[in-house]
C-alpha cells in the first residue's frame, strides 16, 4: 500500500506542478462562461448596413404594408421587370429583389419570391413574409363582414404560464422549471463525459511515455505493475479532485459579476433576443425570461455536486484501469485507436440516451442506463436535476464501484504482461491471453 502512495503522490506532485495545470485551472471557468455569453451577445449584435429590397407588386396593394426600420427599408419599383434587373443586379445596389404576384381566389399572392445574386437571409425572409401574412390574414378577415372583429381576435389571445412545483418528503412546495433542470442536467452529464476521457486519457499517456522510454523496466523491479497501476489511477484521480474543487471555487467567485449583469437593462435585452435559441435547446421561453434563473435556489446543489464527485470518482476509475490497459499495450497513441473503440462505445451511448433522458428521465431506458455500470455516470447525472430515489442512485454507485474492482483485475493482468511487451502490436485475441497468464 505504500508504494501505490508513493506512486500516486509522484502522479500528483508532477502534473500539479505543470504550469498548463494552472493555467487550465485558472482560465477553464472563465473559458465557460464566456462560451456561454459568447453565443448570447453574437445573436444580439445587429449589423449596421442597411438593406435595400427592391419590391415588383403586380397587386399595387401592399405598398404600405410593408415598412421599413433601421436595417431593412423597401424600395417600390412598379415598372421595373424581373428580367431586366436580373442582368446588373449587382450595380443596383439593392440587397434583394422582391416579387409579389396577383392574387389568387382566397387573396393570397400567386407567387411570392426572392431574386438575388447571393443568399437571402432567413431574417430577412422571415421578417417580410410575417408583414404579408397578417396583412392577407387581416384583409380575409375583413371580407366576413363582421364588425370589430380583428378587435375580438387580439382580445382573444391568450398565453398561459404554468408554475410546476414538487412535493417533497414533509409535502413542502418547491418550485422547480424544466429548462434550468435541463441545462443544469446537461452540464453536469457532458462534464462527465469530458473528464472521463481528459483525465483517463492522462493515465494511458502517462503508462505510454514511461514505456516508451523504458523507464518502466526499472520501475518494476522495485515495485509490482499492479501497485503501479494503482498509483497512477489514484495519482491522476486526485489531480482531477483539486481541480474539480478549484474550479468550483472559482466559479463561485465569479457568480457576483454575472449577477450583476443579468440585473442590466442592457444585458437584459440581450437575454431576449437568444430567446428562440434557448427554447430550441433547453425547452426555455428564453433565458432573458430571467425568473427562469430565480428557480436555481430551488434545486439541491450540495447532492447534485455530490453525486458529481462520486460519479466521476467511479466513471474515472473504471474507465482509466481501461485506459491503463490499453497504454501497456502499445507502443504510441497512434496504435490505440483499434483498442480504444470498445472503451469509447458505451460513453457515446450514454450521451446518446442522455439526450432522451431530458424528456423522460424516468423511462425503462434512462432507469437501466443509469445502472448500467459503463453509462451510468453520464446517465444518472443526467437524471439526478431532475429527482432521482435514493435507492437508484446507491444502486448504481454500488454497482459502478463493484464494477470498478473487478475491472481493475482484469487491467492488471493485461498490465503486467503489456508493460514489458515491445515491438509487437496486440490484437484483442492477445489480450484475452493475457488475461489468463498466472
Amino acid at each position: 500500500m505504500n508504494k501505490i502512495f508513493l506512486v500516486a503522490r509522484r502522479e500528483f506532485t508532477v502534473r500539479v506542478r505543470k504550469k498548463s495545470f494552472f493555467v487550465l485551472t485558472l482560465l477553464a471557468p472563465l473559458l465557460m462562461a464566456l462560451m456561454a455569453a459568447t453565443p448570447i451577445i453574437i445573436m444580439s449584435l445587429k449589423s449596421s448596413d442597411v438593406n435595400v429590397v427592391a419590391v415588383i407588386d403586380d397587386t399595387h396593394s401592399f405598398d404600405t404594408v410593408l415598412v421599413s426600420d433601421d436595417v431593412l427599408r423597401f424600395a417600390a419599383l412598379p415598372d421595373a421587370d424581373i428580367a431586366g434587373m436580373s442582368k446588373n443586379f449587382d450595380a443596383s445596389g439593392y440587397y434583394a429583389l422582391l416579387h409579389i404576384g396577383k392574387l389568387n381566389d382566397s387573396g393570397e399572392p400567386q407567387e411570392l419570391k426572392f431574386y438575388s445574386t447571393k443568399q437571402v437571409s432567413l431574417e430577412v425572409q422571415q421578417k417580410v413574409v410575417g408583414m404579408l401574412s397578417r396583412e392577407v390574414e387581416q384583409r380575409k378577415l375583413k371580407a366576413h363582414n363582421i364588425p370589430q372583429l380583428l378587435q375580438i381576435i387580439q382580445d382573444s389571445h391568450t398565453r398561459l404560464h404554468a408554475a410546476t412545483v414538487k412535493w417533497g418528503n414533509n409535502s413542502e412546495e418547491q418550485s422547480t422549471h424544466a429548462g434550468v433542470t435541463m441545462a443544469i442536467s446537461y452540464a453536469s452529464a457532458f462534464l462527465i463525459y469530458m473528464f472521463i476521457f481528459m483525465f483517463g486519457g492522462m493515465v494511458m499517456r502517462s503508462v505510454i511515455e514511461e514505456k516508451v522510454n523504458r523507464v518502466v523496466e526499472v520501475i518494476v523491479s522495485s515495485i509490482r505493475p499492479f501497485q503501479l497501476m494503482m498509483g497512477k489511477i489514484l495519482g491522476v484521480a486526485a489531480v482531477g479532485l483539486l481541480q474539480f474543487t478549484l474550479w468550483i471555487v472559482l466559479t463561485l467567485l465569479l457568480v457576483g459579476v454575472p449577477g450583476q449583469l443579468l440585473a442590466s437593462a442592457e444585458v437584459t435585452g440581450w437575454l431576449a433576443g437568444a430567446g428562440a435559441a434557448n427554447h430550441a435547446i433547453f425547452g426555455l421561453s428564453g433565458i432573458g425570461d430571467l425568473h427562469a434563473l430565480g428557480y436555481l435556489s430551488g434545486l439541491n446543489f450540495t447532492w447534485i455536486i455530490a453525486c458529481f464527485v462520486l460519479f466521476f470518482l467511479g466513471g474515472y476509475l473504471l474507465y482509466s484501469s481501461l485506459f491503463a490497459a490499453v497504454g501497456s499495450a502499445v507502443e504510441s497513441e497512434a496504435d490505440t485507436r483499434q483498442l480504444m473503440l470498445p472503451i469509447s462505445m458505451p460513453l457515446i451511448a450514454g450521451i446518446f440516451v442522455m439526450l432522451n433522458t431530458f424528456q423522460y428521465p424516468d423511462s425503462a431506458l434512462s432507469f437501466w442506463f443509469s445502472i448500467i455500470p459503463f453509462t451510468s455516470p453520464i446517465v444518472m447525472m443526467a437524471r439526478i436535476p431532475f429527482g432521482v430515489p435514493v435507492w437508484q442512485v446507491a444502486l448504481s454507485l454500488g454497482i459502478l464501484y463493484a464494477t470498478f474492482v473487478a475491472t481493475v483485475w482484469v487491467s492488471g493482468r493485461i498490465y503486467r504482461v503489456g508493460i514489458l511487451m515491445y515491438g509487437k502490436k496486440p490484437t484483442l485475441k492477445e489480450l484475452l491471453k493475457w488475461m489468463m497468464y498466472r
